[in-house]
């Protein structure tokens, strides 16, 4: 695959879907609580989204291909895999993930 200047190529197209809320991982809230965007007592805190996006991207999920297993979005949005989401879909790089545990 080439990339285009300033095109990042994705591997995976995965769908977002709702109806069933997946709690976030512990190793996805100590990402969250780095990155800011989650404060001590775990209230999201992301700058550009209004307190109901927050809510519905909660209760939103996705079958993550490079994890194996349904993974709540907000987790999937602060993947290093994650490059956009455009009309309901995920564009993932797919690179392997390092596993800190």
């Amino acid at each position: 695959m080439s990339e285009s200047e300033g095109e990042i190529q994705h591997r995976y197209v995965v769908q977002v879907k709702e109806g069933k809320s997946i709690r976030i991982s512990e190793a996805g809230k100590s990402e969250l609580k780095e990155l800011g965007m989650m404060d001590d007592k775990g209230k999201l805190k992301i700058k550009g989204l209004s307190a109901k996006m927050l809510s519905r991207m909660k209760k939103e999920y996705v079958e993550c291909p490079v994890l194996g297993k349904d993974v709540n979005f907000i987790e999937c949005y602060v993947c290093p895999n994650f490059i956009s989401r455009i009309s309901g879909q995920v564009y993932c790089k797919g690179e392997p993930l390092a596993t800190t545990a």
